[in-house]
């Protein structure tokens, strides 16, 4: 019970990932685009058989599989270190975010051999790359990761 609230929260991360997804797939052809708020944000279809910003997007396929374990490797070490109590509080939520997240894009790759992407921010001719909602869980999961860090140094040099 003690680890239940952080496997939750991977699991949430992973439903809301699928269910937009799915929702996205069902309501846009490849590359359509619908304006949410103009100049700055749309809906769109696109996929990333790479990882984050399409690294390794342009090779034979063997990437999918090399992040596929990357994924598990990454999860099963977090998910370890959250039993073992190796992160602080913060960490913990960070680590469940990270996991959910990363099994998200997981699936993507498992059922369309790639990520379905489809949040788009932009400003005039100035585009991020598109990314969806795990990708979303993945950084906030890092950032927390890093406060957790800090917090946890801190704690550290006051009790040494």
């Amino acid at each position: 019970m003690k680890f239940l609230p952080y496997w939750l929260v991977a699991i949430v991360a992973i439903l809301l990932d699928q269910i937009t997804k799915w929702a996205i797939l069902a309501k846009f052809e490849y590359m359509e685009r619908m304006n949410i708020i103009p100049n700055l944000f749309d809906l769109t279809l696109v996929y990333n058989p790479g990882a984050a910003f399409s690294f390794l997007a342009n090779h034979s396929g063997w990437q999918k599989y090399f992040f596929i374990v990357l994924a598990f490797v990454i999860s099963a070490w977090l998910a370890r270190a959250i039993v073992k109590g190796e992160f602080g509080r913060w960490g913990n939520w960070a680590a469940a975010c990270i996991i959910g997240g990363a099994l998200g894009n997981v699936i993507d790759r498992f059922v369309h051999g790639k990520v379905v992407d489809f949040l788009l921010v932009y400003y005039e001719n100035w585009y991020y790359p598109a990314f969806n909602v795990a990708d979303s869980f993945i950084c906030v999961g890092a950032a927390l990761l890093v406060i957790d860090g800090i917090k946890q140094a801190k704690k550290a040099k006051q009790a040494g």
